[in-house]
């Protein structure tokens, strides 16, 4: 079980390193749209480090609570919306893995929500 966990951390890290590295790569310093790839990534993998729930969850957007505070969760929000689409063409298989994941987490939750 640690193992499977420790490897979800792993992925999740991954994710979210590819997609500030690509975010950054189209707005480079001095554009209007600039953040800091290296603050928010170790940001990034500190939260996800000590997240409680890795456990039960697949990534972070389907988790309930979050954990970023408001300036870092705007952030990665505007890099994921940036680079979510984008990466269907530069990382297919991860877009997919990611897509399944969050699939079969979201129907979960709908299954334990209707037990109750």
């Amino acid at each position: 079980m640690k193992r499977t966990i420790e490897r979800k951390r792993e992925r999740e890290c991954k994710v979210v390193e590819e997609m500030i590295s690509f975010y950054c790569k189209r707005h480079p310093k001095g554009s209007t749209q600039e953040i800091d790839g290296n603050e928010l990534l170790s940001y990034a993998r500190m939260r996800i480090e000590k997240c409680p729930f890795m456990e039960t969850k697949t990534f972070c957007s389907n988790c309930r609570v979050h954990c970023y505070d408001a300036l870092h969760r705007e952030q990665i929000r505007q890099v994921m919306r940036y680079s979510g689409p984008r990466m269907l063409f530069h990382h297919p298989f991860m877009v997919f893995s990611h897509l399944i994941e969050s699939r079969k987490e979201q129907q979960k939750s709908i299954k334990e929500e209707n037990k109750k």
